[in-house]
């Protein structure tokens, strides 16, 4: 047993064993990372696929749905959809079809609320949709979300040239952030640059609203202003917080009456 030692000893202080041994390490741990890689490309998973073909802003409902094994590296490298949980509650997206025996693709998979029309649906009588051109900076990064309740402050200058600044209308709720393409802004993969919110405000608000952006030479801007959590828990009803803001848009515009 010595004699076996003092052998292993004087191998291993030789340079040239140590680095025969050292390649020898290295190939069988490249033999090994090579394997479990193989092994994973041509590693079999179920997919979810369509039975049928299922048209754009359509709900994606379970007897639409059968499964196919298919090589993992595949599903990844093509964004395909690995699990039928992923499917339930959601909808082919506009301007796309899923066709009989296809795939589901995660870019053409979205929940209802990135449906285009979809926030149409929740409005109530009496109400309409009012769109606010915004951008990063004005969404205060990016943290403005659907549901939240916030504050449209107004700035312009009056006749002599001064900034009015101040509190136009409270506790407004956010139904939807659309990028430029009309996109939900946070229903993407990473979060897209916001370019409006949506609102639903009566038609008296609307009226405000639409006649403060065409009313020229007075630099006027609408801007959003997030509040706590409180304030989207417990909202108040949405009201004008300045009648002497909501009197200057009267001021500088005309009134036409309706037929009703």
């Amino acid at each position: 047993m010595g004699n076996l030692m003092v052998t292993l000893k004087r191998l291993l202080s030789n340079k040239n064993t140590v680095t025969f041994l050292g390649v020898i390490a290295a190939v069988i741990v490249l033999y090994v990372g090579y394997s479990i890689r193989v092994g994973q490309a041509i590693k079999q998973i179920p997919v979810p696929y369509a039975k049928q073909e299922i048209g754009a802003m359509t709900e994606i409902t379970d007897d639409m749905i059968g499964t196919v094994d298919i090589p993992s590296s595949l599903a990844s490298k093509h964004n395909i959809i690995t699990s039928k949980q992923q499917l339930m509650d959601m909808y082919v997206t506009s301007g796309t079809s899923i066709p009989e025996g296809g795939f589901f693709h995660k870019n053409q998979v979205v929940a209802k609320g990135s449906l285009p029309n979809s926030v149409l649906e929740d409005i109530e009588d009496g109400q309409t949709i009012y769109s606010l051109s915004v951008n990063n900076q004005s969404t205060y990064g990016n943290s403005i979300y659907p549901g939240d309740y916030i504050d449209l402050y107004f700035k312009s200058t009056d006749d002599t040239g001064r900034v009015q600044f101040g509190k136009f209308i409270e506790s407004i709720k956010v139904l939807a952030v659309r990028d430029s393409s009309g996109r939900d802004v946070f229903a993407q993969t990473q979060a897209g640059v916001p370019a409006v919110l949506l609102f639903a405000v009566s038609d008296e608000y609307f009226q405000l609203l639409r006649k403060a952006d065409y009313i020229s030479g007075y630099s006027i801007e609408i801007t959003p202003v997030p509040r706590n959590k409180s304030y989207t828990e417990n909202p108040g009803a949405t009201s004008i917080a300045s009648n002497d803001i909501k009197e200057f848009i009267l001021a500088k515009s005309a009134s036409i009456d309706s037929n009703e």
